[in-house]
């Protein structure tokens, strides 16, 4: 008997199977779980009879999932939980979502919209709502939380209307409310009121706003991959017109019902076809092509609207009487309307009168023949809204070469704009005062500069800093700096005219370009003098700041157009001269540039370059003064640093050391001097006749403050060997003003190993008796200046006498330095003093020609 199938379609159906039960079981392993969050929002997302996602959002996510091979599990939610839950991760996805910013920081959105929407207003018909100046005084219930919320107080406070916003939980809640006269308007998305509006006996006003974008949100950084399936199916569904996209919005939207038709009808119409069809038969391959010619026309015109749907810029084209007769998706969005809704109108429906006169010009040129390219601001019907486009329109010509229609293309260019401006506004202004920073002063200068020399007029800049801003800073803080900086810029304005031009450089700097001065010398000095009088007067005036008044001055250089100059930044450094020469000579007053200040600044940076080389190529040297008890017996020696220059020979410390100080290179020069003194205590101790003395070092405040100072005295003890009880430090009276407790944290550090302390140039300062008596001191000098004139001053007797009690009274060995005269120590001597210091004993000599009997002491400063 002949088989009933053949082996080989007997194994093929094998196959078959086995592929399709293996289809089925990956299915089942791949299938995941998505949990849904779904409130009650019809028709756009609620949750069906059966518990499952249902409206235009339920339905679209279903038929993904169908695709996806998503099991969808829904979890019931009011609005506010919604979000919270989304946030948290308690569930994957959440429907019905308006994109903002704000969401954007906590929630993942995908790219193509799900859904376009606006916000509306409805209340009972009676009330007659035209406009949102209506809503003064009236309740006003909306979803907590929800944009339209936040949206719609925000717009009531910026026209002043008072108004109760009512926050609800979900939206039936509201539209009750105004049933129920709780309430008098409710504000929701169009589909939901349009959806549910009779139900509740509403209707929707005029009143509309905030048109969104509706999409399937998830948490931030997690599903990814189920915004990128819902991306692609969105995508390709919303650019086939046939799709189960358009099917779920045209079912959910209320298609109109059709009309049944009689059956005799139908055969009436047979008849008819078929006796057409024996009339037309020798034409039906022509009607066949023209068929053909149509769906692809129709085709092709459906995928044109799908690319010109998906441009970002707003594409149009209008009749001559200016009406609309295409609008794409963007233009639609624009004007919260569908595109049937804005074909036909023109733009005084859409735009205030302003921005509708403006367009309609620039319109009429191209129907005339015209190619516009432009930059237009339109503003929406009630004159706010504003936004910047940048406009392209041609004009559209039929076969005769009239011109029919015109076609537009605008770009939102608004944000870029605003970029633009806060760019520039960065770029060239100061963001504390608003005044023209450095970059745009230096532009102004050089075109400042040219005009002076078209017109042979003289000009000035004016460089003007406050006086002893750093102290008010210091003191009550930088925010209090920052408002005195404002108040200063506003007073200067209003003292210089509107052609001046007033600049913050920074800090506390400013800088004023004087223009058109008369081009006498004389003339244009006493102008420019009676300017700076005004300005000083007027710094000088107190400023009132929170809960104190503050006193203050400015100093002020000038420079003129005239004088010598490369370029505007020479210029500028020639007034900041003038400005120090100003401090200098007192501070609260003005100074003019003088060429030699230029020469005395290019021999200081030549001098701080060739100290720098100095530091690196050894040619720094320490000479040592001898210090002595009354016996004349050597307790020690001061060393001094000295420079031996290889051009210059022995450069005069009064040359380097301020240079030193200004500049920083006192930090690596005093370390350098701490261990070259070290290392010579540590030598002498090898000598049984040196082994007694002592080396001090006269640090400088910089040095002390620095956060290693500790450090560095205690790894140059270590690394040389020195004896920490033979190392003497010298401090000066202005070292304690600063910070005198961190002082003395570190002397006390310090003395914990034997380090000793002297407090050098003693009388001179303003040091405080109280901070004195907690000093860890070992010794007090005398100042020169007092020694000098000991014999022929009362006062400076007086004032050495009470520094030799005061010695005595906390314990302190005292001594004089600058003793140049027997006079001078005989004189010290019958006051009680018992140390001397000075070229009566010896000048500053290399370590090998000091004595051998005593004790040394070193110095970082010249004598």
């Amino acid at each position: 008997m002949k088989p009933l199938f053949s082996p080989r379609l007997v194994h093929l159906l094998l196959c078959l199977s086995l592929s399709l039960l293996g289809c089925a079981w990956s299915t089942a392993v791949e299938a995941r779980t998505v949990r849904v969050g779904v409130y009650a929002n019809e028709p756009k997302i609620f949750a069906d009879a059966s518990g499952q996602p249902s409206g235009i959002l339920g339905e679209l996510l279903q038929a993904i999932a169908k695709e996806e091979r998503w099991q969808l599990q829904t979890v019931p939610c009011a609005w506010q939980q919604c979000l919270k839950l989304v946030q948290d991760g308690d569930i994957d996805l959440l429907p019905d979502v308006a994109f903002s910013e704000e969401r954007a920081q906590l929630m993942d959105f995908h790219q193509v919209p799900s859904l376009f929407s606006w916000s509306q207003l409805y209340s009972h018909e009676e009330l007659r709502l035209q406009s949102v100046l209506d809503l003064r005084g009236l309740r006003i219930a909306a979803l907590e939380g929800s944009i339209q919320f936040q949206y719609l107080q925000s717009l009531l406070d910026s026209f002043g209307l008072q108004a109760q916003m009512i926050p609800l939980s979900d939206l039936s809640q509201g539209f009750a409310m105004v049933r129920t006269e709780q309430a008098d308007a409710v504000v929701a998305n169009q589909l939901f009121g349009d959806y549910h509006a009779s139900s509740y006996r509403l209707s929707a006003t005029p009143i509309m706003f905030q048109p969104a974008q509706l999409f399937y949100a998830t948490r931030k950084g997690e599903n990814a991959e189920l915004l990128s399936a819902i991306d692609q199916h969105l995508q390709n569904w919303q650019s086939a017109p046939g799709s189960i996209y358009f099917q779920v919005l045209q079912r959910w939207s209320g298609a109109p019902q059709q009309r049944s038709v009689p059956v005799l009808f139908w055969w009436g119409l047979a008849l008819l076809a078929a006796l057409l069809t024996l009339a037309i038969g020798g034409s039906l391959l022509l009607r066949r092509q023209v068929a053909d010619k149509t769906r692809h026309l129709k085709t092709s015109e459906a995928r044109l609207n799908t690319i010109l749907d998906s441009v970002e810029a707003h594409i149009y084209i209008k009749d001559p009487q200016l009406r609309y007769q295409y609008a794409n998706r963007k233009v639609c969005e624009l004007f919260g309307r569908s595109a049937d809704q804005v074909i036909g109108h023109s733009d005084v429906d859409f735009f205030d009168s302003d921005t509708a006169q403006a367009l309609g010009i620039n319109d009429r040129r191209v129907l005339a023949g015209e190619r516009i390219e432009s930059e237009e601001t339109n503003r929406d019907r009630y004159g706010r809204n504003e936004r910047t486009y940048f406009s392209v329109k041609l004009p559209l010509r039929a076969a005769d070469g009239s011109i029919y229609a015109l076609c537009g293309i605008s770009t939102d260019i608004t944000e870029h704009k605003r970029n633009l401006e806060q760019i520039h506004q960065l770029a060239y202004y100061d963001a504390l005062t608003g005044l023209p920073n450095r970059r745009l002063l230096l532009e102004h200068l050089q075109f400042a500069l040219a005009r002076s020399a078209r017109s042979r007029r003289e000009g000035a800049l004016l460089f003007i800093d406050l006086d002893n801003f750093k102290q008010l800073n210091d003191t009550l803080g930088h925010d209090m700096g920052d408002l005195l900086l404002q108040k200063v810029s506003e007073r200067l304005l209003n003292q210089v005219r509107l052609e001046d031009s007033l600049s913050r450089l920074g800090g506390d700097e400013f800088v004023l370009i004087l223009e058109s001065l008369d081009p006498d010398p004389e003339v244009a000095i006493a102008a420019i003098e009676h300017v700076a009088d005004k300005l000083l007067r007027a710094l000088a005036t107190p400023f009132e700041l929170p809960g104190y008044s503050h006193s203050g001055s400015a100093s002020i250089g000038v420079a003129l157009f005239s004088q010598p100059h490369e370029k505007p930044e020479e210029l500028l450094k020639h007034a900041d001269l003038a400005m120090y020469e100003a401090k200098a000579a007192g501070r609260n007053t003005l100074c003019f540039f003088d060429p030699r200040m230029q020469q005395a600044l290019a021999a200081r940076a030549t001098l701080e370059h060739e100290l720098r080389r100095a530091l690196s190529d050894d040619q720094l040297l320490l000479h040592y003064q001898p210090q002595v008890d009354e016996q004349g017996e050597l307790l020690g020696a001061e060393a001094l640093v000295r420079w031996q220059h290889p051009q210059r020979g022995l450069v005069p410390p009064g040359e380097f050391i301020p240079l030193a100080e200004s500049t920083g290179l006192i930090l690596p020069m005093g370390r350098w001097i701490l261990h070259t003194a070290c290392q010579q205590l540590a030598s002498w101790a090898n000598d049984p006749q040196r082994a007694e003395l002592t080396v001090a070092i006269n640090v400088s405040a910089r040095q002390f403050h620095h956060p290693d100072f500790v450090t560095d005295v205690l790894t140059a003890l270590q690394e040389t060997g020195a004896n920490p009880h033979r190392l003497e430090l010298e401090l000066t009276e202005s070292q304690l003003v600063q910070d005198i407790e961190a002082l003395i944290n570190k002397m006390e550090q310090l003395r914990a190993h034997g380090v000793r302390f002297s407090l050098d140039d003693f009388g001179t300062g303003y040091s405080s008796l109280s901070y004195l008596k907690r000093l860890p001191l070992d010794q007090l000098k005398i100042d020169r200046s007092f020694v000098r004139d000991l014999l022929d001053n009362a006062s400076d007797t007086a004032i050495v006498r009470t520094i030799l009690a005061l010695g005595k009274a906390l314990e302190l060995r005292v001594i004089a330095e600058g003793v140049e005269s027997q006079a001078q120590r005989d004189a010290l001597l019958r006051l009680g003093c018992r140390h001397f210091q000075g070229y009566l004993y010896g000048v500053p000599q290399p370590a090998e020609q000091i004595g051998v009997y005593g004790r040394a002491t070193l110095d970082l400063h010249p004598s």
